[in-house]
């Protein structure tokens, strides 16, 4: 059975984490990159990139758009009986963010510690036509080399 994106968005979470993995793999990997998928779902990246003799941490997000706007904030939020809970991301633990858009069907690369808590890519022109400090969403299809070693 073939879904189509407005199936995908009424599914659960972890099945939108699922597809954003794989189209993650697949881009990766016609890049040119190894990939490398831990034997967990309990670290702080999804799957490792190798290419010459660098390995990349990659955490995957699915982020549908949003008034022509994908928006990554660089935190993990959980829930629990207790309610909801959000933590800052530990940026030394990831290299890389890799997010895929299903509006797009597009894979976007993210340097975290190029940002500081959040970052906002562009997909579609403002409406305002405002251009200064947009950050347009095409310029973000390749993995970011180098990346940062700052934290």
């Amino acid at each position: 059975m073939c879904y189509d994106n407005a199936d995908v968005r009424t599914h659960h979470t972890k099945t939108k984490g699922d597809l954003a993995l794989l189209h993650a793999q697949v881009d990766l990997a016609t890049k040119g990159y190894g990939i490398l998928l831990p034997m967990t779902e309990h670290e702080a990246f999804d799957l490792v990139a190798y290419r010459g003799s660098v390995f990349v941490r990659v955490q995957v997000k699915y982020r549908a758009a949003v008034k022509g706007r994908l928006e990554l904030r660089f935190a993990t939020t959980w829930a629990d009986r207790r309610g909801t809970h959000r933590a800052k991301i530990d940026k030394s633990s990831v290299d890389l963010f890799c997010v895929y858009c299903p509006d797009t069907q597009r894979c976007y690369y993210i340097d975290p510690k190029r940002f500081r808590e959040a970052v906002t890519l562009r997909i579609a022109a403002a409406r305002n036509g405002q251009l200064r400090g947009i950050r347009d969403a095409d310029d973000f299809l390749e993995v970011p080399w180098p990346l940062s070693s700052a934290g």
